[in-house]
């Protein structure tokens, strides 16, 4: 099993100062990945999204910049600094940047 990547260890650091907005796209910080855990850290431009798909893990959001649009089964959700929501496995969801959007990406397989 692989730890933390990506990071500086036993050093402070504030979370979303570890990924940058850049302009038109969406990008990601991968800080862990194995068969039950994957963390990411992503950063949305406005109006840049993930489309429409489901996984195979639960997966727990948490802003920590701007705001972001979570679709889950169809239905909106408004995600701001601090909020955090669980995409539930198997189910359809989607990721927008309704604002610039930093977020927290937790997904237990």
């Amino acid at each position: 099993m692989t730890g933390i990547k990506n990071m500086t260890k036993a050093e402070v650091v504030v979370l979303k100062e570890q990924v940058a907005y850049q302009e038109g796209q969406v990008v990601s910080k991968t800080l862990a990945q194995n068969e039950h855990v994957s963390v990411t850290l992503f950063a949305f431009d406005k109006d840049e999204e993930i489309s429409t798909h489901e996984s195979g893990g639960d997966a727990f959001v948490t802003c920590l910049d701007g705001v972001g649009k979570i679709t889950i089964d169809g239905k909106e959700y408004i995600l701001k600094e601090g909020e955090s929501i669980v995409m539930p496995a198997k189910h359809p969801h989607a990721v927008y940047g309704q604002e610039q959007f930093k977020m927290l990406l937790v997904v237990i397989f």
